[in-house]
């Protein structure tokens, strides 16, 4: 009875499936945060009239930046494509978000977007975890390192030889 406990606590407490769980949260964020871009999309012009353009551009041209961002990043996350510099956009969108909730100046429509305060939140908190951790091998990054890896070690064999 002993091995039996043993082998469930020692042996899980020393296998973390690290790699699967950091692809399962890149495909679950991204998911979320497509299915987000998305409805931004089917509802454009509701939205435009309720947002204020910025760094010069108008609402429709500010609006189409963000679902681009947001299309771009997902797909990268979700990839574990250039994860780490694919994180640092929408981390900077949801601080943004979170201010504009907690402050109240911008009202969007709430069958659009039911964003509670917190919501944005949850995505910071995945997306600093990303930054932190990195995809993990299951990853399009990992899989270029490796190439490269390869490559250089090669390349250095043979420069040696």
């Amino acid at each position: 009875m002993t091995g039996f406990f043993k082998n469930l606590f020692l042996y899980s407490a020393g296998h973390t499936y690290s790699n699967l769980s950091r692809l399962f949260l890149r495909l679950f964020t991204g998911i979320m945060f497509l299915q987000l871009s998305i409805r931004q999309m089917l509802n454009f012009d509701d939205l435009v009239h309720s947002y204020d353009g910025f760094m010069g551009l108008s609402p429709e041209g500010a609006m189409t930046v963000l679902v681009v961002i947001e299309l771009l990043s997902a797909v990268c996350i979700m990839l574990g494509f250039l994860t780490r510099l694919a994180v640092l956009f929408p981390l900077v969108l949801m601080l943004v978000a979170e201010n504009i909730i907690l402050s109240s100046q911008t009202a969007v429509p709430d069958h659009l977007f039911n964003f509670q305060p917190g919501y944005p939140v949850m995505f910071i908190g995945i997306f600093v975890f990303m930054l932190l951790a990195g995809p993990g091998k299951i990853s399009l990054d990992y899989i270029i390192a490796a190439h490269f890896t390869e490559s250089v070690a090669d390349e250095h064999v043979i420069d040696n030889a």
